[in-house]
């Protein structure tokens, strides 16, 4: 099942992590977040993505064109540093399509300009390039099946410290106040499941979650996967670190691969 990424974000409340760095690629350790994203999705056997690019989108293109898979995977190094062989592999059975889909695109325009690229697609899958979590995808699939709409998306719980504050009807008198975090409220966390038949409902110029979405609630062609466990997504330079510090203490649930990477016999790399 093909995946769309949308990878255009400048990442304008994010810029203390690098000046001129797409969003995509700002790190989490020594891998920017579309490659953990990447690598989740590939866990569950998805590994045939659709990039849409925007802002510097130049720096993600040289990013896997200059890709080494033994930054992050072990390999032994015999003969002088002559001869590498990787003793495991992340990217090597990935296919990645780069397209262009403009410096000030919104995300619906974004999708329409990769339709051509998911014909013959009974579903795909679709994510925003910086948010990562645990949610079961396997799951998310079989629930977007089973219910059998045009459009399926992820919901969380947020991850931000505010509270909700709720009045009496028609007063300013305050009757509760609590975190968000406690309270009943969900949020779109991306990790949408599409039928192809969602280009019908998108229009030149609108976003897919406002006027599409829209269209599908009236018609009862959406349906969400309630996810109450961990997601974080990366819009600020405190989120990045928060991030960060979890995947340098071995702590990042996001990381569902660990233990299961692939361990093929001693793949050779330079010889």
């Amino acid at each position: 099942m093909k995946v769309v990424l949308f990878c255009g974000g400048q990442g304008l409340r994010i810029r203390e992590a690098g000046e001129n760095i797409p969003k995509p690629m700002v790190p989490i350790g020594y891998r920017p977040i579309i490659w953990h994203l990447m690598r989740y999705y590939a866990h569950y056997g998805h590994r045939d993505f659709v990039l849409c690019l925007g802002h510097r989108g130049d720096a993600i293109k040289r990013y896997f064109l200059d890709y080494d898979e033994c930054i992050s995977n072990d390999f032994v190094l015999s003969g002088g540093g002559k001869s590498v062989k990787l003793l495991s592999s992340d990217t090597d059975n990935w296919t990645i399509t780069f397209v262009d889909t403009g410096t000030e695109a919104n995300i619906g325009q974004r999708l329409r300009a990769v339709r051509k690229h998911l014909e013959g697609e009974e579903m795909f899958l679709a994510n925003y390039a910086d948010n990562l979590s645990d949610v079961p995808l396997d799951r998310v699939i079989e629930h977007a099946r089973e219910a059998d709409k045009l459009a399926s998306f992820v919901s969380v719980r947020p991850s931000q410290s505010f509270h909700v504050v709720r009045t009496a009807p028609g007063t300013s008198d305050v009757v509760d106040i609590e975190p968000v975090t406690k309270a009943d409220v969900w949020m779109n966390g991306g990790f949408f499941a599409l039928k192809p038949q969602v280009f019908d409902y998108l229009n030149e110029g609108e976003e897919l979650v406002v006027e599409c979405f829209q269209r599908l609630i009236g018609m009862n062609q959406l349906t969400t996967y309630q996810h109450d466990g961990f997601w974080h997504a990366m819009d600020t330079f405190k989120e990045k670190m928060a991030l960060e510090d979890l995947y340098s203490r071995g702590k990042a649930p996001w990381e569902v691969w660990r233990g299961d990477r692939a361990k093929p016999a001693l793949t050779p790399v330079r010889a």
